[in-house]
């Protein structure tokens, strides 16, 4: 990419500090380096299942931007992270913010660079972010996000023995790979935390039910130029998607939220002289939820980049997700989406 004219890097707010309905008390930030941490309420606090290993619910969320381009696809491990974000990019194509907390990952791409929505979205669950590069005026204002640590491949090159390394047999750029064991130990000594809360949970055995709530076992929807299919799985309760995981595996969340929004110009272009377009992620907009072979048509609400987004239903009623891995689809506003 290149430069238009200069953007004034703007710092998004702090870390929301928060713990989720599954009684994790992990979500208040990071302790003071001579305080004791107290065990963790055994429940991830992202996706809402039971997590009893103590070292998982205390590490930092990690969030690896992976390419979708059709040239990238398969990917790796976009079926194993709790939650997937997928964003519009030039062209109309859309890439993913995988966020790995609870589960580990041998191999995650290909790895792209960073876009001006990546901030924001990622601010609440604080961590660690892997990308490969970006424009100037975007990696500042990811490096001046509190409670964000770059791993980036500038900082950390690439090789055999580095977090980073080229895959034979892809095709760059879509050949960039790391691993959750190589870019954990790049979290800092202290300050480490798990992320805070990302949405209230239903009890286990609880159908997901809300004001509104019509049967729903297939989504189709248009991100970008992308169309996107997810189809419903009574037995594993989960809304399936192919073409995106290496080998016969799908994309299988539990939750499957299309969030509706603004994507403003910013002062830069790319290298075909594109502008580079953010997502408005703070504020208000119309949502789908699906879960549980149920969608709810309501409405999306985020006040700050210091919270993570609302859910409500027809009569305004926060909504709560079932226990499991969450995708959200950042669909333009206007664009199609449908039920059925």
């Amino acid at each position: 990419m290149r430069r238009r004219t200069p953007a004034v890097a703007l710092a998004v707010a702090l870390v929301l500090t928060a713990c989720s309905s599954g009684g994790d008390e992990a979500g208040g930030g990071p302790p003071p380096a001579d305080v004791t941490t107290t065990t963790l309420a055994p429940f991830a606090p992202l996706t809402g299942l039971p997590l009893t290993d103590q070292a998982r619910l205390a590490r930092p969320a990690l969030v690896v931007k992976i390419e979708n381009a059709p040239a990238s696809r398969p990917q790796s491990a976009l079926d194993v992270a709790d939650v997937v974000y997928e964003e519009i990019v030039e062209g109309g194509i859309t890439r993913f913010l995988a966020v790995f907390h609870s589960t580990d990952a041998d191999l995650i791409g290909p790895v792209r660079s960073l876009r001006p929505s990546d901030p924001d979205i990622i601010a609440p669950f604080g961590g660690l972010f892997a990308y490969s590069g970006g424009i100037p005026n975007f990696i500042d204002i990811l490096r001046k996000t509190p409670g964000i640590t770059d791993v980036g491949v500038d900082l950390l090159d690439e090789g055999p023995d580095k977090p980073y390394t080229r895959r034979a047999g892809r095709t760059p750029p879509n050949n960039l790979y790391t691993s959750t064991s190589k870019l954990y130990p790049r979290a800092p000594g202290t300050g480490t935390r798990p992320p805070g809360r990302f949405a209230e949970f239903l009890p286990a055995g609880q159908a997901f039910t809300a004001a509104g709530a019509t049967p729903a076992v297939n989504l189709t929807a248009t991100i970008g130029i992308t169309t996107v299919v997810f189809n419903y799985d009574a037995q594993s309760m989960t809304y399936r998607r192919s073409g995106l995981v290496e080998g016969a595996g799908v994309v299988a969340p539990t939750n499957l939220i299309v969030q509706f929004t603004s994507y403003v110009e910013t002062d830069e272009t790319d290298l075909t002289n594109t502008t580079v377009e953010k997502a408005v992620t703070v504020g208000s907009g119309d949502a789908i939820i699906l879960s549980g072979g149920m969608a709810v048509r309501g409405r999306w609400s985020r006040p700050s980049a210091t919270a993570f987004t609302t859910y409500t239903d027809a009569s305004g009623t926060p909504i709560k997700l079932s226990a499991g891995r969450t995708w959200v689809e950042l669909a333009r506003n206007g664009a199609a989406a449908t039920t059925r």
